[in-house]
């Protein structure tokens, strides 16, 4: 069995180009994304796992899937903090997340209804579960920050993509 690699990162409304996708700097983060997703598939990470948050999971999800489309061995699993945590998004996103569940290998939900360290645990679990964790970031703080820490307290492998 290969590797098996996680995603963290910054929600778009913490991103420069807020939820914009077709900016200019959010096009080049996703290349950025794809292109570490393909290297690291090539060394043979065959397992990814993403929270499924608005922005970086997202996406991370969506490069996973791509490649997966075009035959690449490469299993997707969701890692979700509750049931519901979708419910608050836009239409546009809550179909957007609903169609990346739907080609999923494995969902992970770890909580029934939404508990204030859920989020937190997910995170845990996606470190604890990862050889690698892929942190799209230009800092250290906030839930991203939380999770690189705590990976670099489980000795795992990190990478940053900087946006």
């Amino acid at each position: 069995m290969g590797k098996i690699v996680c995603f963290t990162g910054k929600r778009p409304q913490n991103m420069p180009f807020k939820f914009d996708e077709y900016h200019p700097r959010c096009i080049a983060l996703k290349e950025k994304m794809y292109n570490e997703i393909e290297k690291l598939i090539s060394i043979g990470c065959s397992h990814f796992i993403t929270g499924m948050a608005l922005g970086v999971d997202i996406w991370a999800a969506e490069a996973v899937l791509y490649f997966k489309r075009r035959g690449m061995p490469v299993l997707l699993e969701a890692a979700i903090p509750c049931k519901g945590q979708e419910k608050r998004w836009s239409v546009k996103y809550q179909e957007r997340y609903r169609h990346i569940l739907e080609q999923c290998d494995k969902v992970t939900c770890i909580a029934e209804i939404y508990e204030k360290d859920c989020m937190k645990r997910r995170n845990e679990y996606m470190v604890d579960k990862s050889d690698v964790v892929v942190a799209v970031c230009n800092d250290k703080t906030g839930g991203t920050g939380a999770t690189l820490h705590y990976a670099q307290s489980r000795h795992k492998i990190i990478l940053i993509v900087n946006y």
